[in-house]
């Protein structure tokens, strides 16, 4: 009887097999592994990148000593004219302010100047007060006012225009010849009410020479003989508004040219020099475009322009904002 053949080929163990399992799940499990710390990186960089994206720098408020425009967001100061060539389409009828008045500047040009060269709760020194609209717009603005008007009862008049908080608190109005010492005092009193030493800003809105009779009063500028009589007079009460601001703060004049005697009247430029002589340091002379800002001047144009004609001169289609500060 033969023997069995025997099949000499070894069969692989079962802990061979274990162990051939064992390593490739190590393999798998550290490919896995793997993938996992990749994909948590990407994630992380993503979410990164993402923060960064939200986030945004706040930069601290830069300011001047005399503004609150921020420095570091000057792009949204769109609005604040910067250039010398100012142009207003109409005058403003809102926010209190009216043009019942002949002779008032147009409120557009107290917000340019506030927001240029004023900060928040400021005194304003408006030493041709008028209708007020100096301190209608501080008022709008936050800022206080102290205005000096010659005539009694529109000294009177426009006090109806603020409450008698705000009369208290915020607009002095002092009825005076701005180019006495009594108006110095009372300006003085009222800075010492709302605990100011001195001003921050000076408005200057003289008459224009003779053009407009404001009333009949002798210190009323309007009323002076000669021009040269009009300029000493001017003088006399910029050097109180110069003695009255702050050093280092900003003056506004707001002033037209005239013609009298067949002969054009710098008034302006005049009016500068002699602010220059007190001390003042021009900044800026920007030329206003007075077109649709004036009170019934349209009903005369044809008029005006004959006479332009035949007298050889032009038409004031201009008045001048000169911007100044005090050394």
């Amino acid at each position: 009887m033969g023997r069995a053949k025997i099949n000499t080929k070894l069969k692989p163990s079962k802990k061979a097999d274990l162990r051939t399992d064992e390593a490739a799940q190590v393999r798998i499990a550290n490919r896995l592994s793997l993938l996992e710390q990749s994909s948590k990186g990407e994630t992380r960089g993503a979410w990164s990148k993402s923060k960064t994206a939200d986030l945004q720098v706040v930069k601290p408020v830069k300011t001047t000593r005399y503004s609150d425009i921020d420095l570091n967001n000057w792009k949204a100061y769109d609005h604040v004219k910067t250039d010398t060539l100012w142009e207003f389409p109409a005058r403003l009828r809102e926010g209190g302010h009216s043009n019942e008045y002949h002779g008032n500047y147009i409120p557009q040009i107290a917000q340019q100047l506030y927001e240029r060269f004023t900060k928040k709760n400021d005194v304003v020194l408006d030493l041709f007060f008028g209708s007020g609209t100096s301190g209608i717009e501080a008022v709008n603005m936050g800022r206080r006012c102290i205005g000096v008007e010659l005539k009694d009862e529109l000294a009177e008049s426009v006090s109806e225009k603020f409450t008698p908080k705000q009369l208290v608190t915020d607009v002095r109005i002092i009825c005076a010849d701005s180019a006495s010492e009594e108006a110095k005092e009372k300006v003085q009193a009222s800075l010492d009410i709302m605990r100011e030493e001195k001003a921050q800003f000076l408005i200057l809105h003289p008459p224009y020479d003779d053009i407009i009779k404001f009333s009949d009063k002798k210190e009323d500028l309007s009323n002076c003989d000669t021009t040269e009589e009009f300029y000493d007079l001017f003088e006399k009460v910029a050097k109180n508004g110069y003695d009255m601001l702050e050093k280092g703060r900003f003056a506004a004049l707001i002033i037209g040219d005239s013609y009298k005697n067949s002969e054009a009247q710098p008034l302006g430029f005049e009016c500068m020099a002699r602010m220059m002589k007190l001390g003042f340091r021009l900044k800026g002379i920007i030329v206003k475009d007075i077109q649709g800002n004036e009170r019934a001047k349209g009903k005369t144009a044809n008029l005006w322009r004959y006479r332009a004609l035949a007298g050889g001169f032009f038409i004031f289609k201009h008045e001048y904002v000169m911007v100044f500060e005090k050394k």
